[in-house]
């Protein structure tokens, strides 16, 4: 049977009943209040084995009692409940010594599962953070997809944990990670993206590793790699899923050794830098195919963390909508705002392009159209406009990307259109032609050798290619060949 002393702090008297009967049952003492003042006193009394606590009291923040608390009582579990269900809450909580933050309304289920495993873990005094002393949010959104991202990002704020970041072109993944450097025990160090995609295959290594005078042709200096640049910071490796099989098995090696060496030198360089993946790709398809390395997929998926699509947080929309207005406001267009008729619209709609199509949605409405107030209409003919993504009706199922229905040319087309968004001011690296070639032979290749077990004989009649043809593009793709080939 449970047993300690829990203090529940909550301004609204139907929560300080709910919570008193159900931790209660569970077998607990309880003790309620609804204003800091009390809690404060009780805590300082020495009271309680645990605290629930609302963070909005009508006295006082519970943030701004907390590290007060933290001073008198380091090893007191507190768990923080809010209404304010925003990244920052989460954030702060953390940082402010919470045990563990839940977003309202809450699962008692849940919040009696915690209860218990904080009052039967070992108490230690959390990691400090810093104040980000701003209300700039990265992440914006109150969906329960996005508390659940909130939740696990604060936990991972002052670890050095390597992440695997997931998700559809769009979702966010690079925010995510900078949220995680710049909020991380990191965040003094730089922040270093790599986009694994943009860079030509033969130069990602010296890329990566940087190079020595003379390494190679052309090489007619020093040059420093992304793990010097990220030294004491964190590296963010986008696009993982496009690293050649050569740059994979250094990789491996790094995260291994803890060192590398340059392209051309000798003597290893110790790394000290925080690796964050990111990929919009299934890696374990890609292992299955040949073309990444099974060991190095456990090696970055230490931490996996999976964006969801924004057709799966369709009540965000309104929150973000609102975000983009306020940020291109700043940049100097017009104050906008939407009538319900247009949000709802934009609610319905399926977002291939996800948050990034809908930025640019807002960014068109407020650079184009004179009108405060942008109506159901517009909206309409807006998303008609889009030649990647017809509108669906309401009530009508998203069609998923890759699903039957969908050429392979239109799947290929919609994802250059996914490529050339990440370059707005610029236009992507020489080379485009023959990399996309490469994106798309790979795959084929490595499917026809999944499916025939490694035999190239019958892999190259599959694809109606010479054997020679065949072995030629395996070496130069730099793919897996399965060893139990009959």
């Amino acid at each position: 049977m449970p047993n300690g002393h829990i203090i529940v702090a909550d301004d609204d008297a139907a929560i300080r009943t709910v919570l008193n009967q159900a931790l209660s049952r569970a077998g607990y003492e309880v003790r309620s209040t609804g204003n800091c003042a009390t809690l404060w006193r009780w805590v300082a009394q020495g009271e309680g084995d645990l605290v629930i606590t609302d963070v909005m009291m009508p006295d006082e923040n519970v943030f701004d009692l907390l590290p007060r608390i933290k001073r008198v009582r380091p090893e007191l579990p507190i768990i923080v409940m809010s209404a304010q269900n925003t990244f920052m809450t989460a954030i702060r909580a953390s940082e402010r010594g919470a045990y563990e933050y839940l977003p309202k309304p809450f699962d008692l289920k849940e919040l009696i599962a915690i209860v218990g495993r904080a009052l039967s873990r070992p108490r230690g005094t959390p990691a400090p953070g810093a104040d980000p002393g701003n209300e700039d949010i990265p992440l914006v959104g109150r969906s329960p997809a996005m508390q659940e991202i909130y939740r696990a990002l604060a936990r991972l704020m002052p670890t050095d944990l390597t992440v695997m970041i997931t998700g559809e072109s769009g979702t966010g993944k690079e925010l995510v990670a900078r949220a995680l450097h710049d909020y991380g025990r990191r965040r003094s160090g730089p922040f270093v993206p790599v986009n694994m995609a943009a860079i030509p295959r033969d130069l990602i290594e010296s890329e990566l590793f940087g190079h020595e005078k003379g390494a190679f042709t052309g090489a007619l200096t020093r040059s420093a790699g992304r793990f010097e640049q990220a030294e004491g910071g964190t590296l963010f490796l986008d696009e993982i899923g496009d690293m050649p099989m050569e740059a994979q098995t250094r990789l491996l090696r790094v995260l291994q050794q803890g060192e590398y060496t340059t392209v051309g030198g000798r003597v290893p360089i110790k790394t000290n830098v925080r690796i964050i993946a990111a990929t919009n790709k299934d890696l374990r398809v890609s292992i299955q195919q040949g073309i990444f390395r099974e060991d190095l997929f456990f090696r970055l998926n230490v931490v996996p963390l999976r964006l969801p699509a924004l057709r799966e947080r369709s009540e965000d929309v309104p929150d973000l909508i609102r975000h983009f207005f306020i940020l291109v406001e700043r940049e100097g267009l017009s104050r906008k705002q939407l009538d319900g008729e247009a949000m709802e619209r934009l609610k319905r709609y399926r977002w291939p392009g996800n948050v990034r199509e809908l930025e640019n949605l807002v960014r068109r409405l407020a650079a184009l159209y004179p009108q405060e107030t942008i109506t159901g209409p517009v909206i309409e003919a807006e998303l008609d406009t889009l030649p990647l993504a017809p509108s669906q009706p309401a009530g009508g199922a998203p069609r998923k990307a890759g699903a039957e229905g969908e050429s392979l040319s239109g799947a290929v087309e919609r994802h250059l259109a996914d490529y050339f968004s990440n370059y707005r001011d610029t236009l992507p690296p020489p080379g485009l032609y023959h990399r996309i070639l490469r994106e798309i032979e790979g795959p084929l290749i490595g499917a026809a050798l999944a499916a025939t077990r490694g035999n190239q004989i019958r892999a190259a009649e599959l694809l109606g290619v010479n054997r020679n043809t065949l072995r030629k593009k395996v070496r130069d793709l730099d793919l897996q060949v399965f060893r139990n080939a009959r």
